[in-house]
């Protein structure tokens, strides 16, 4: 079978006119393209060129065969560059870990203006992300707590969340807050304990972070239900008279919306860190730039 390359050789020493330059555009010695030149003619059995002292003249053979090629080599040879220049400029996936309420609300909407950003995300909460991470599974992620235990990851501050309790849009709050304003905090206590409650799970760690910063102690609620979804929450909350807690950023476009309202900020700020968290080793700092800017360009400007 013919050496493709014989070709390329034959193409080049026909265009240039000699070996020396053939050998200068296709950066290869020129022993090597004799050989390959010699091959291609031992191949056709004809002689393509006439050898002149300072010349490469084509033989009529060698003009048949170049008409013939020529087309097809130089279409080899624009598909090959552009292949190398796609290969080069093109931006490697990075596996993206988030939060699947914050990607829903905030990024997706946003992810098909980022030309320069592949990104293959994958929901979770933050310990099988940390696990993701440390496992190589994930590139970078958004983080809703740090590893006490992992030290190979970097942490980012990204922004921070506050806390408050939203009801329903039609909900009597009037009782609610006369408790508040007139500072009867275990009144208000009572009132919010009577009422049916959605929680993300049965450790009720939103509603209990809250709770032990406003009433310092747990809470005893009513559950109505427990959904691991903060949107379905929100829907629930939203077509109910039931309450839950959430914040700005949970509930931040319900409450665009309209959806739902917030009965209570709190007494005290209950506040959580979000932070982007990847293996500086594992990642490079031009692609942790390129995520940083798209989640705080797109979250901080809602």
């Amino acid at each position: 079978m013919v050496n493709l390359e014989w070709y390329r050789t034959f193409k080049a020493i026909y265009q240039c006119g000699t070996l020396t330059k053939a050998s200068q555009e296709l950066m290869v010695s020129q022993p090597n393209l004799s050989i390959q030149l010699a091959s291609l003619e031992s191949y056709i059995g004809q002689p393509l060129f006439v050898r002149l002292p300072r010349k490469m003249m084509p033989t009529e053979y060698g003009k048949q065969l170049y008409t013939q090629i020529v087309e097809s080599i130089d279409n080899l040879e624009r598909v090959e560059a552009e292949f190398k220049r796609t290969v080069l400029n093109k931006t490697p996936s990075i596996r993206f870990g988030t939060p699947s309420e914050l990607f829903k609300n905030y990024l997706a909407e946003h992810i098909g203006n980022q030309d320069d950003l592949h990104l293959t995300v994958e929901y979770g909460l933050a310990d099988d992300l940390t696990n993701k991470l440390i496992s190589n599974d994930l590139d970078i992620a958004i983080i809703t707590r740090q590893s006490k235990t992992e030290d190979n990851l970097t942490y980012e501050l990204l922004f921070t969340e506050s806390f408050f309790i939203v009801c329903n849009t039609s909900t009597d709050v009037n009782d609610f807050e006369a408790y508040i304003n007139s500072d009867k905090l275990s009144d208000a206590e009572k009132w919010l304990k009577s009422k049916k409650w959605y929680a993300y799970d049965n450790n009720l760690s939103l509603i209990r972070r809250f709770w032990r910063e406003n009433f310092k102690k747990r809470p005893l609620l009513r559950l109505q239900a427990v959904m691991p979804d903060n949107d379905a929450i929100l829907k629930a909350v939203a077509n109910s008279d039931g309450l839950a807690v959430s914040s700005n950023l949970i509930a931040g476009k319900a409450l665009e919306h309209g959806q739902v309202k917030v009965l209570w900020h709190g007494n005290v700020a209950a506040t959580n860190r979000i932070y982007l968290a990847y293996n500086k080793n594992k990642i490079q700092p031009l692609y942790v730039e390129k995520v940083k800017e798209f989640i705080i360009s797109n979250v901080m400007s809602e």
